[in-house]
């Protein structure tokens, strides 16, 4: 004997049961995974991007990233060069399968080293002249919530190779 339950319960269960059910939900799973996986290289692409334009910054506007180090970081001018090669580099290896998991971990190293330069920012009270003046809460924001996305970013893009 079935338990009472109100009929549109009974009804919706007798509707998992019907023939064909299992293809529709195969189907929609299948729709599910395809989009994922776009999104996914959509993520990808969007990241080797990010870092190939903004490695191209740093030639573009060298006095922007100058002014943002520390001074005890020596010669400012080699380290930004340096910054806009790798980004570059990076964001390109990202795009080949062989190399995403190194890229996507080598980015999530040197987010940890630019970290040093985000602490300097806030402790001149989020503004250099010549170079970058935001709020002060900006530069927290920038540090606490917009520097841990970009490694989250790189960390979850790193777990789609297929290697």
């Amino acid at each position: 004997m079935k338990p009472d339950r109100p009929l549109f319960i009974e009804n919706a269960l007798d509707f998992a049961d019907m023939p064909g059910y299992d293809s529709i939900r195969s189907e929609n799973k299948e729709s599910i995974m395809a989009l994922t996986e776009r999104i996914k290289l959509a993520g990808r692409y969007l990241l080797a991007l990010f870092y190939i334009a903004a490695g191209i910054n740093h030639f573009i506007s060298p006095e922007f990233y100058i002014g943002l180090m520390p001074p005890y970081f020596p010669s400012p001018d080699i380290l930004n060069i340096l910054a806009g090669i790798a980004e570059i580099a990076l964001g390109l290896l990202v795009i080949f399968d062989s190399t995403l998991r190194w890229a996507c971990y080598t980015i999530i190293v040197m987010l940890i080293v630019f970290i040093p330069v985000h602490i300097y920012f806030i402790q001149v009270g989020s503004c250099i002249e010549g170079s970058l003046c935001t709020p002060q809460w900006l530069g927290w924001v920038r540090l606490v919530v917009i520097h841990p996305l970009l490694l989250l970013w790189a960390w979850a893009v790193s777990k789609t190779s297929p290697n």
